[in-house]
């Protein structure tokens, strides 16, 4: 594991909050020369520290109507049962991210759908008729906050 000073941890840190941020700007805020700056995002992302830059999508504008977690259990915990599982949802539009949790439930899935009707439908025939899926518990989500950073817990 590669060892990261105080200035990769700020150059993290901006990235997370605006991964469009010119390398100029970047390397002014961290007190980098450019040249410096541009050299250490390079290492960040040929270790796969950073791993992706995405925008955010406002998904209410887009049409969808209600966002839910689909709580599934299944019948059985074998690694080929889980990972067809899981290779499953990736293939489902829908599905927004997916978490192999410990307890009560084996999976969360958080998903986007135009109404109640397509939830009901996407639960219907993605979910419940998979093989092994034992129970599935559905919860509306009424209101979402969310934080881009991921809090630099190892900063020196």
């Amino acid at each position: 594991m590669a060892t990261f000073d105080r200035t990769d941890f700020a150059i993290i840190a901006i990235l997370q909050n605006d991964a469009r941020i010119p390398n100029k700007e970047l390397a002014a805020r961290v007190g980098l020369a450019p040249s410096s700056c541009h050299e250490r995002v390079k290492r960040l992302w040929s270790e796969g520290v950073l791993t992706g830059a995405h925008a955010v999508v406002e998904v209410k504008r887009m049409g969808v109507g209600i966002e839910a977690l689909l709580f599934i259990e299944l019948a059985k915990h074998e690694r080929a049962t889980v990972d067809t599982f899981m290779a499953h949802v990736e293939t489902i539009p829908e599905v927004r991210s997916a978490f192999l949790i410990t307890g009560r439930h084996d999976l969360v899935v958080h998903v986007v759908a135009r109404d109640t009707q397509h939830l009901k439908d996407l639960a219907l025939d993605h979910f419940t008729n998979r093989p092994g899926v034992t129970r599935i518990e559905t919860s509306i989500i009424y209101e979402q906050r969310r934080r881009a950073e991921v809090p630099l817990l190892l900063q020196p």
